[in-house]
């Protein structure tokens, strides 16, 4: 990892500045879908809404389900989202300070009682929204990988086995994590012949 690091830099963490409910909302969106489609599912999402720039809880409650899935999510995706505004609204979603008084497993236990929000979608909150510095998401198919990659192993680690091995980069495992993600990308990239 430490070449790595030498030729990438500093990771690149926390840019999100989105409320939890909002973030959660566009996680939802993003589930198995190509970028580019979850972003344009998302703007007719919040087109609805405008001007405003992204829609209450309370106003997603009152909007009819016809028109969200008109803006392309399915019927389960607007089931989530509707649970996780209602979550919001009842405070089970909390607010960005609320959420600073929080331990991460407060946090993860708490948001995965909410449709459609597992573990790894909560692991990438605290990390990208809340900024938590030791999250190491293993059931995460990029962390594992570029743990493979980064040590040489013929296989990825299982999860639970990762879980073990990552507590050696305590109490920054989400920049290692990003470092994981980085070596795959690394591999992915055309070596120029030489």
């Amino acid at each position: 990892m430490k070449a790595l690091i030498a030729r990438i830099g500093l990771p690149r963490l926390g840019r999100d500045t989105h409320s939890p409910y909002e973030s959660l909302v566009r996680a939802i969106a993003h589930q198995q879908l190509h970028g580019a489609a979850a972003r344009t599912i998302t703007a007719r999402f919040v087109a609805l809404y405008a001007p405003a720039d992204f829609p209450t809880p309370e106003q997603v409650l009152a909007t009819e389900d016809t028109a969200m899935r008109a803006c392309g999510f399915s019927g389960s995706k607007v089931a989530a989202i509707r649970d996780i505004a209602a979550k919001a609204a009842d405070g089970t979603v909390p607010t960005r300070r609320a959420a600073a008084r929080l331990s991460d497993d407060a946090l993860i236990e708490r948001l995965t009682t909410i449709r459609g929000v597992g573990r790894w979608t909560v692991e990438m909150l605290l990390m990208h929204t809340l900024n938590r510095p030791d999250i190491f998401p293993v059931d995460d198919f990029g962390v594992r990988e570029g743990y493979r990659i980064l040590h040489g192993l013929e296989a990825q680690p299982k999860p639970k086995v990762l879980a073990e091995l990552g507590k050696l980069y305590a109490p920054y495992r989400s920049a290692a994590a990003w470092y994981c993600w980085r070596a795959v990308d690394e591999s992915k990239t055309p070596k120029p012949n030489g």
